[in-house]
């Protein structure tokens, strides 16, 4: 039988830094509700703004896939394998942390707010060489279209994570339906809506809401006003 959850967006735990403005999905630094640590693998959901010419220091993360998706501005990413660069709007950036790696992400710019998803999902392999990979999606790409971003295979045109899980993007016109079938059992689905309205197997949604199922095979997906909706199918055991 289905089962569900609902996050709506004021739910959200929630802390402001001035410099960090920081809505948590899941729990996180400050922000603690046994309820709500996690959705299957996916662990961390945040919703971050980051001002201009601020941002994270270096900082070590273990046995973790990150993945950072901007929605605006541009974000700049340093790391202790030597990477550097830039992830901007339509790019998805993931970073498996495996036996360990430092980072550090700032705003690129000095005068405009980055604003950015930073997702954790815990692996299926504990112990792997740490990597980094980033990608540019092309919006028409997933315009009334799910467009596939993150998958555990290297060769189906996305970045790719140590876990099986699938992230899809999709920008909808008002009125489009489609439905979303999902690819493994034993995964669930958590849907997170960046902007406007949908509804998905009958329940109502509207910004920045959550809205986790499992124990379903598909997905149902009608766009109630103009609307990006992210997708993140995952496993519930792992």
């Amino acid at each position: 039988m289905a089962q569900s959850v609902l996050h709506p967006a004021a739910t959200r735990g929630h802390a402001n830094h001035g410099w960090l403005n920081s809505y948590h999905t899941f729990s996180f630094a400050g922000y603690s509700d046994p309820s709500r640590v996690h959705f299957g693998a996916l662990r961390v959901l945040n919703d971050d703004t980051v001002a201009g010419g601020m941002g994270f220091g270096r900082h070590p993360h273990d046995n973790m896939e990150i993945i950072s998706i901007p929605l605006s501005g541009d974000l700049e990413h340093q790391d202790s394998l030597g990477n550097k660069a830039v992830i901007r709007q339509n790019d998805v950036q993931v970073m498996s942390a495996g036996t360990g790696v430092a980072h550090s992400e700032k705003n690129h710019s000095h005068h405009e707010p980055v604003k950015f998803l930073q997702i954790w999902v815990f692996p299926n392999k504990r112990g792997v060489a740490p990597r980094y990979a980033q990608q540019t999606f092309a919006p028409a790409e997933r315009h009334n279209r799910l467009l596939q971003v993150v998958s555990p295979n290297a060769t189906e045109g996305n970045v790719w994570i140590h876990q099986d899980a699938w992230f899809h993007l999709g920008n909808l016109d008002q009125g489009f339906a489609t439905e979303y079938q999902l690819k493994k059992p034993g995964n669930g689905v958590y849907a997170f809506v960046l902007e406007g309205d949908v509804t998905i197997n009958g329940q109502a949604l509207h910004r920045r809401d959550g809205f986790g199922l499992w124990e379903v095979a598909k997905l149902d997906i009608k766009a109630d006003s103009q609307a990006d909706l992210l997708l993140m199918e995952v496993p519930m055991q792992f």
